[in-house]
């Protein structure tokens, strides 16, 4: 009998160890589509060898007219590898072989020719044992010609253009700047467009590292924002769309001082490769504008006249600021509010408000004007007015202008761009040359409690124009300690320049009656006078003018000397609180010893 042969078992196995340790050399799924003038990586990797772990690679072409010639291209082992169809270009650095790892390469060409389509194979010298799998991969080239096309657009309606080009854009901060981009191919394979549009600094070299992308339409339709502007295109502040086949239109609204520059469309054409991938076969950008952004900082001017003013009481004061600049008209996209301050004269800053009109034309008025007829309104496309009825001596100081712009951002939100002031202009108001001086008493000097406290204020007038009326007032000061307290002075009462008497809180809390006794005298009574009332007490007059529009002014003021009131007690009762005090001993001491008495007759009972 022979040997037995091998068991089948066996011979499987066998025939599994050499199919999983075969050589293979795999290159992308073909055809591929790339276009002339683009650049071109075809990778190649290599698996189940024997020997070292870093593989020699070599390349070779079959063209189309000669599909059994190889010409060699380029070899990772032998640098005299290349045929003379391939030496210069690879000498230049323009067909090159890049190695990923030790068996994994890529070869790159940097710029495609119609003579690089055919057939590419990627060649493996044995290091194994024995010869076993495949030691090459092949992969179809096909070389298309360069039909991507991408010019500028005409500008939109928006900006003013320069004839120049590229052209001068120049739009006002706040405006919308609308740049339109013309992309179309001709590629004869079904293919994607990607269209971003891109903005350098000024004067900036243009380039990728210089290029910052705005805005962008994918190959896959989606619309992406560059890094800066991603919060821009969420609130709709920034858009990007087509119009008809192969116009992209981007709108950036609110254009801001950052906007300003080169401005460039990329277009990408993309193809989808055998295996499923997405490669770029082409790229083209165009220079669509140089943009220039009007900052309303730069170009807001106020001025204001009509020059120094000196006028009299009771006189209207009219005043005109002009807002000036190459600014945008008022409207969707940038607002203005216009208003007047007011500082005394020597005071530091710019003063408080007098009036404004705000970005609606709405007008109001600032603190302590209220009920006063002053008008602000607009007179002409830039010009303001304010105007005072009838002026009065606080009315003079130094009054500025104040102008701010406003623009709009998404929706309805207004931001301040800008503001400026005007050059500070003097007004002067004539003094009425009113005097007055007040004389306070107390009737009778003295005064006792429970009665009632009569308090006249004789005033006296010199100078003031016809018509001027008085009005007086009554204050106290406690005291605390027989010393004046620390606090602010108490209104009691008073009476007005209309007569009409108002009340103030006294100190005792009674009844107060406060009238007017002479053409110039006022009296203050304080009725059911008590222990709280005690205090100094003044008389403070004021003169008062009205003017046309019925306004009232204060034309001057005084205060007279103090008046203390100390409340005494009479004679009686300062004979019945010793009384009462006597009175009040007895008893206690009497309670005392009768305490003292049972307390002990309790003591001796219980020891009984």
């Amino acid at each position: 009998m022979g040997a037995p042969g091998p068991k089948p078992t066996l011979l499987l196995l066998l025939m599994l160890g050499v199919v999983c340790c075969a050589r293979e050399v795999l290159v992308p799924m073909g055809p591929l589509y790339r276009v002339a003038g683009t650049a071109v990586s075809i990778s190649c990797n290599v698996s189940g060898y024997e020997g070292p772990a870093q593989q020699d690679f070599e390349w070779f072409l079959y063209r189309p007219e000669a599909p059994e010639a190889a010409l060699g291209i380029i070899s990772t082992r032998d640098i005299r590898f290349s045929y003379a169809v391939f030496g210069p270009r690879v000498a230049a650095g323009e067909v090159q072989v890049q190695r990923l790892q030790g068996d994994a390469v890529v070869l790159k060409i940097a710029r495609l020719q119609a003579q690089d389509a055919g057939i590419y194979e990627c060649y493996t010298p044995s290091t194994d044992a024995q010869y076993l799998g495949s030691y090459s991969g092949k992969v179809e080239l096909r070389v298309l010609p360069d039909m991507l096309q991408v010019s500028a657009a005409p500008p939109g309606p928006r900006g003013r253009q320069a004839p120049t080009s590229p052209p001068r854009l120049s739009v006002h901060e706040g405006q919308e700047l609308a740049l339109g981009c013309l992309a179309r191919t001709n590629t004869e394979k079904h293919t994607h467009l990607a269209v971003s549009f891109g903005r350098a600094v000024p004067e900036a070299p243009v380039g990728r590292a210089t290029l910052q992308e705005v805005v962008g339409l994918r190959s896959n339709l989606a619309v992406e924002a560059g890094p800066p502007y991603a919060e821009r295109l969420a609130a709709g502040e920034l858009r990007l769309g087509k119009e008809g086949a192969d116009r992209y239109r981007m709108v950036v609204g609110g254009a801001q001082a950052g906007d300003a520059g080169t401005y460039h469309c990329t277009a990408a054409e993309w193809i989808q490769d055998p295996d499923g991938s997405w490669a770029q076969i082409a790229e083209k950008r165009a220079v669509l504008a140089h943009v220039d952004v009007q900052t309303l900082s730069s170009q807001l001017a106020v001025t204001v006249g009509p020059g120094e003013r000196r006028i009299g009481p009771g006189e209207p004061l009219e005043l005109l600021c002009n807002v000036s600049g190459a600014l945008p008209p008022p409207g969707p996209h940038a607002a203005y509010s216009v208003g007047w301050e007011m500082a005394p004269a020597g005071a530091p800053g710019p003063g408080r408000l007098v009036a404004q009109l705000d970005t609606e034309g709405v007008g109001s008025l600032g603190p302590g004007y209220e009920g006063r007829h002053i008008a602000m309104e607009k007179v002409a496309s830039r010009t303001y007015r304010l105007r005072l009825e009838a002026a009065r001596p606080g009315d003079a100081g130094t009054y500025r202008c104040l102008a701010k712009a406003y623009v709009r951002g998404s929706g309805t939100r207004l931001r301040e761009a800008a503001s400026a002031r005007s050059r500070p202009l003097p007004v002067h108001v004539r003094e009425e040359g009113v005097a007055l001086e007040a004389v306070a008493w107390l009737a009778g000097g003295t005064v006792y409690r429970g009665e009632t406290a009569s308090l006249l204020c004789n005033i006296s007038v010199r100078g003031g124009p016809p018509g001027l009326r008085l009005a007086a007032s009554w204050w106290v000061e406690r005291l605390e300690e027989g010393e004046l307290s620390s606090g602010p002075a108490q209104l009691v009462g008073g009476v007005d320049q209309d007569g009409v008497a108002e009340l103030g809180v006294r100190p005792g809390g009674g009844p107060v009656s406060v009238e007017l006794v002479g053409p110039r005298s006022h009296r203050l009574r304080l009725h059911s006078l008590g222990p709280e009332d005690e205090g100094v007490y003044h008389c403070a007059p004021s003169a008062w003018v009205q003017h046309a529009d019925y306004s009232w002014y204060q034309a001057g003021s005084a205060r007279s000397g103090p008046v203390t009131v100390y409340p005494y007690m009479h004679a009686l009762d300062t004979l019945f609180v010793p009384l009462l005090v006597g009175t009040g001993v007895a008893l206690v001491t009497g309670a005392t010893i009768l305490a003292t008495i049972t307390c002990c007759f309790m003591k001796r009972l219980r020891k009984r």
